[in-house]
C-alpha cells in the first residue's frame, strides 16, 4: 500500500477526484458533485457544464496556485532573475515593479499590452514573465503566454482575477497568482520557477 500521507492537499484533493472521475467516467455521486460544485464557487467557475469539465477547471486553478509542500525548503536565492510585467492596471503595475525590485530582480516593462511586451521579449533575455490575463489594447495573456513560451521559452505566471480565463488555460502558465494577491504570493511563484532543477 503507498503511503499518501506525506503529500499535499492539493496533491490528495487531485487524485482524490481524477479517481472518481476515472471510476464513474464522470458520473459523480450527488454528494461529490456537490462537493465538486461548491468548490467550483469558490473560484467562481461555471457550473452548469459536465462534471469532467468542471473538475478541468477547478484542478488547473488549484495546482497553478499551490504553494510549494509543506515542508520543503524555501527555494535557493540565487542570481537574480529578470522578470518581464504585462499588467494593464498603472497602479498594480508599479507595485509589482517595485516588489520585484526590492527583492533584488531586473524587470523588464511594465507594459500594458501584449504587443510591446512581445516587442521587448525579443530584445531583453527574460526568465520569467507576470501576465495579467486581460490587457489594454483587446489581446489577452493567454495568447502573449503562448508566444513568449514558444518563441523565447520565457515560464509564465498568470496574476488575474478573472478566474475563468485562467483556469481555461492554465496549461499555457507555470503558476497562477489570483487577484487580489500579496507580494508573497508573487515573490514565492517567482523564487519557486526560478529556483535551480
Amino acid at each position: 500500500m503507498v503511503d499518501h500521507s506525506a503529500s499535499t492537499p492539493v496533491e490528495r484533493l487531485c487524485r482524490l477526484y481524477d479517481d472518481r472521475m476515472t471510476e464513474t467516467g464522470g458520473d459523480l455521486s450527488p454528494e461529490d458533485l456537490r462537493e465538486l460544485k461548491a468548490m467550483a464557487a469558490i473560484y467562481d467557475l461555471d457550473t452548469d457544464r459536465s462534471p469532467a469539465e468542471v473538475w478541468r477547471d477547478v484542478r488547473a486553478v488549484v495546482t497553478r496556485q499551490a504553494p510549494r509542500a509543506e515542508g520543503d525548503a524555501p527555494a535557493a536565492a540565487g542570481d537574480p532573475l529578470t522578470v518581464m510585467v504585462v499588467e494593464d492596471d498603472a497602479e498594480a503595475a508599479a507595485d509589482l515593479t517595485e516588489l520585484l525590485t526590492e527583492a533584488g530582480h531586473r524587470v523588464v516593462g511594465p507594459f500594458h499590452n501584449a504587443a510591446a511586451a512581445e516587442a521587448a521579449a525579443a530584445l531583453h533575455p527574460v526568465d520569467i514573465a507576470l501576465l495579467d490575463l486581460n490587457l489594454s489594447d483587446g489581446a489577452t495573456g493567454v495568447d502573449l503566454a503562448s508566444d513568449l513560451t514558444g518563441r523565447w521559452d520565457v515560464q509564465v505566471v498568470f496574476i488575474s482575477g478573472d478566474v475563468t480565463l485562467a483556469a481555461r488555460h492554465a496549461d499555457r502558465a507555470e503558476a497562477l497568482v489570483l487577484k487580489p494577491y500579496t507580494g508573497a504570493q508573487i515573490l514565492e511563484a517567482v523564487t519557486r520557477l526560478g529556483a535551480p532543477a
